[in-house]
Order: structure tokens, then C-alpha cells, then sequence
């Protein structure tokens, strides 16, 4: 069994940064694909980023290229979000989720993800 523990969410003004932490327990993370999915207030939840076990990575939302940066240290079983210039509409709960499969491109769908963190708030005031 695969546990995901985010941290690093909170509150900020617009313009600031937040780097999110997803750790992960289990042997075989250094082969899973990893992600950031988000869910606003009313809204469904949508992909963010992903990461594979090579490094390989794909950025969901234009809103967010540029702005967000995914990464992970297979040492420390650990997965990064570093979020810059933050807006009012990236306000969500943050999710990290794993997906088994040792894929060379990160799926947006969140049904291929097998494994989910208990999110993190983040909040952006304007």
C-alpha cells in the first residue's frame, strides 16, 4: 500500500509563491508517475502536473505553464510543486496522486491514478 502526504499549501497574496510537498511511502516509488491535481470550490477537479519515473513532464492548464514547476527526489520518495506568481483563481485543494505504472508520459486522467494524497489547501487573496 501506497500512502501520499501533502504539505506546503496555505494562504498568500497575489504574486506570491507556495512550493508544495507530496511524501510518499512504498519500494517502488521511483517508477510511479506522479501528479497535482486540483479542485476548486464548485468546480471538477482538474490535472495540474505530472512527472515520470525519467523525469518526463506534463503541465495541464496554459494557466498554470510557465508559472508552476513539477519535480521529485526518488531519494527522499518525494514530490514537488514550486507555484509562482499566484493568482486569486489557483485557489483550490491540491491532491497528489501516484499512478503504478511506469508510463513515459503522465495521463491526465484521473482514473489512471491508483494512489491520492488528503490534499492541501491553498488559498491566493487578491
Amino acid at each position: 500500500q501506497v500512502q501520499l502526504v501533502e504539505s506546503g499549501g496555505g494562504l498568500v497574496q497575489t504574486g506570491g509563491s507556495l512550493r508544495l510537498s507530496c511524501a510518499a511511502s512504498g519500494r517502488t516509488f521511483s517508477r510511479y508517475t506522479m501528479a497535482w491535481f486540483r479542485q476548486a470550490p464548485g468546480k471538477e477537479r482538474e490535472f495540474v502536473a505530472g512527472i515520470t519515473w525519467t523525469g518526463g513532464t506534463t503541465y495541464g492548464a496554459d494557466s498554470v505553464k510557465g508559472r508552476f514547476t513539477i519535480s521529485r527526489d526518488s531519494a527522499k520518495k518525494t514530490v514537488y510543486l514550486q507555484m509562482n506568481s499566484l493568482k486569486p483563481e489557483d485557489t483550490a485543494v491540491y491532491y497528489c496522486a501516484a499512478d503504478r505504472r511506469a508510463g513515459w508520459i503522465p495521463e491526465i486522467e484521473q482514473d489512471k491514478y491508483d494512489y491520492w494524497g488528503q490534499g492541501t489547501q491553498v488559498t491566493v487573496s487578491s
